[in-house]
C-alpha cells in the first residue's frame, strides 16, 4: 500500500514482490484472510434434531452408564429411516452432553514430588511371566519399592501371597540398598494381607506397620482400597518393570532357572538397569534422605500355636500340619 501511493497497481505489486492479481484483490478488500473466515455452517439437516432431546436424553438420565453404541442401536431400531452413518454423530453429541449434564467426574490433582519425601510400596503378580525353577512353575509375585522423585526401584521376589512379613522384608531390603529412608512411605490398602485376619489381628498388623515405618523415621500412609491412582507413582512403573522382565526373558531364550537364587539375581540385574538410567536423579535424592537406624527391625512374625494330637494346627483360618515329633506348642516364624 506504501508503493501504491506513487505507483500503479502493477508496479507497486512488483516492488512488493507479490502478484498483480493479489494486489488488485488487496485493493478491493484489505482484510487479512483470517479475518474473512466464515463460521462453518451445517451442510445437511441435523439427523438428531427431533430425537436427541426427546428420546436420547431421557435414556441418558435413566441409565447414566449406558454405552453410546447401545443408544445408537436403539435409535436405529426405533427409526429405521436413520442412516447407520450417524453413529459417530450420536457418540460426539452424547460425549458433549455428558460433559455438561453428566455425573461429576473425579478430580485428580497432579503432584510435584520433592526429593527425599515419598517412597511407595506395592505387590504385583508374576504368574503371566511363566517363570520355572528346575522345570517347576514358580508361584510368586514381586514386592516393588520406588521413590517418587528419582524413580529409584527395588524388587524382591515373594513366594506365596501378600503379607506384612513380605512387606517388612522387601521394604527394609530396599532402604538398606538405597542407603537412606524417605520422610513418608505409602503402601496399598494391604487388603490381601488382612484377608484371613480377625479384627484384633488386623489392628495388630496396622500397629506393626506403623512401628516399622517409625523405626526408619517415615510417616506411614495407605491409599484407599481400589483407588489405584492414589498409588499412581508405582502402579504405572509396575507395568514398565514387568514388560522389561518379559523382554529380558525373551532375549534370554528361556524362563527356566536352575534355582531361586539365580532368578533373584536376574530380577536384580533388570532393576539395576532401570536405576542406572535414573542415576543422576537418584544421587540428588540420596542427599535428601534420612539416615538409616543402627540396625534393621524384625521382618518376621512369631506366633504361638497349639498343635493337636493329629499333628496339625490352624493359623489365620488356614490349616497346617507338622511332624508328629514336634512339641505340643511351637513358635511359627
Amino acid at each position: 500500500m506504501k508503493f501504491r501511493k506513487t505507483n500503479t497497481t502493477a508496479v507497486a505489486a512488483a516492488k512488493a514482490s507479490i502478484s498483480t492479481a493479489t494486489a488488485y484483490r488487496i485493493e478491493k478488500d484489505s482484510r487479512l484472510p483470517s479475518q474473512k473466515k466464515v463460521p462453518r455452517q451445517r451442510r445437511r439437516p441435523d439427523p438428531l434434531a427431533e430425537i436427541f432431546d426427546a428420546e436420547i436424553v431421557p435414556l441418558l438420565r435413566a441409565a447414566p452408564g449406558i454405552r453410546p453404541v447401545a443408544i445408537f442401536d436403539e435409535m436405529i431400531r426405533r427409526h429405521p429411516e436413520l442412516s447407520i452413518g450417524i453413529r459417530r454423530t450420536i457418540e460426539r453429541r452424547i460425549r458433549s452432553w455428558r460433559a455438561i449434564h453428566g455425573e461429576e467426574q473425579e478430580v485428580i490433582f497432579r503432584q510435584v514430588h520433592e526429593p527425599g519425601r515419598m517412597g511407595l510400596s506395592d505387590f504385583t503378580d508374576m504368574a503371566a511371566a511363566g517363570v520355572t525353577i528346575a522345570g517347576q512353575t514358580l508361584d510368586h509375585r514381586l514386592y516393588h519399592f520406588r521413590l517418587a522423585y528419582s524413580g529409584f526401584e527395588h524388587a524382591h521376589v515373594v513366594l506365596g501371597g501378600e503379607s506384612f512379613v513380605a512387606l517388612a522384608e522387601g521394604l527394609q531390603n530396599a532402604l538398606w540398598s538405597l542407603g537412606g529412608a524417605p520422610r513418608e512411605h505409602r503402601s496399598d490398602s494391604l487388603s490381601a494381607a488382612f484377608r484371613n485376619l480377625d479384627k484384633d489381628a488386623r489392628e495388630d498388623l496396622t500397629r506393626r506397620y506403623d512401628e516399622l515405618c517409625g523405626h526408619y523415621g517415615m510417616t506411614p500412609s495407605r491409599n484407599n482400597r481400589s483407588i489405584a491412582h492414589e498409588n499412581g507413582s508405582i502402579e504405572g512403573p509396575h507395568g514398565h518393570l514387568k514388560r522389561a522382565l518379559n523382554d529380558a526373558l525373551l532375549m534370554r531364550g528361556s524362563s527356566d532357572f536352575d534355582d531361586l537364587a539365580a532368578y533373584r539375581r536376574f530380577v536384580d540385574e533388570i532393576v539395576s538397569r532401570v536405576n542406572a538410567r535414573n542415576s543422576k536423579r537418584i544421587d540428588i535424592e540420596r542427599t535428601e534422605l534420612q539416615e538409616l537406624p543402627v540396625r534393621r527391625t524384625s521382618d518376621y512374625e512369631e506366633v504361638t500355636v497349639r498343635i493337636t494330637s493329629s499333628g496339625g494346627f490352624t493359623l489365620r483360618k488356614v490349616f497346617y500340619t507338622v511332624p508328629a515329633s514336634s512339641a505340643s506348642r511351637a513358635i511359627i516364624c
